[in-house]
This record gives structure tokens, sequence and C-alpha cells, in this order.
């Protein structure tokens, strides 16, 4: 069965005012707020209601916290990556000491908590060089 915005509108059971505002929308013959000076005025508006009324300042569109948010992930991907190499190095050292003396696997289990601790201090150490 084929739909289309009629049926789609007739099937919600839409008044015909929000029926033509939206078959008018999907036709893309109507306005967007953002276009035009009325989006101008009213950020004029809402800046004078919020200075009124002492409200929080808003930023200035496409200024945002992105900065912070880039470090933040900087940051955490920096810590996994530190966690992940220092196990990854404790491992293939126990695998190439457990093939050294024909011990296998005890020296790669034992390189486990080395590599865990590892980690830890180097998580430690980049937390405190924030």
């Amino acid at each position: 069965m084929h739909y289309n915005a009629h049926s789609f509108l007739t099937v919600l059971g839409a008044e015909d005012s929000n029926r033509r505002n939206l078959q008018a929308a999907f036709r893309g013959e109507g306005r967007c707020m953002s276009d035009g000076p009325e989006k101008t005025a009213f950020e004029k508006r809402l800046q004078a209601a919020e200075d009124a009324a002492g409200g929080p300042k808003r930023k200035e569109p496409g200024k945002s916290d992105a900065g912070s948010a880039q470090r933040a992930i900087e940051l955490a991907m920096r810590l996994g990556v530190e966690m992940v190499a220092a196990m990854v190095i404790a491992v293939v050292i126990g695998w190439g000491l457990d093939r050294l003396f024909h011990t296998k696997p005890w020296l790669m289990i034992l390189m486990v908590p080395v590599g865990l601790a590892a980690g830890m201090r180097n998580l430690l150490r980049a937390d405190r060089g924030r």
C-alpha cells in the first residue's frame, strides 16, 4: 500500500488547518523561523526579556563548549590507550619469558597484574599532569 501526505494525515485525523499546514510543509512551501527578519526580531525580544528578568546569558549562536568537550574526549582516549598499552606490553613480555623458560602460561599470567599496576600508575600520572 502506498502512503502519501494526504492519506497519512487522514489516518491521523488531523484538522483541516493542520492538514493544510502539514501538506504545505511536505511540498516545501512552508517557511522556517530561522529565515529572515522574524528570527532577528525574536532574538532581540528574547534578549530584552532575559535582561529584564536577570536570567542566564545565552551564548552567541554557533558558539559552544566544544573545546572543553574535545579536551575531555582526548583525555578519555589517552587514558584508555595508556591502560591497554600497559596490559599489552606486560602480556607480550610474559609470553616471551614463557617461551624462553618453557613455563607456559605461568609467567604470562603473572605479568597480567603487573600490567594492570603499570596501567593504573600511568593513569594516575596522566591525571596528575592535567
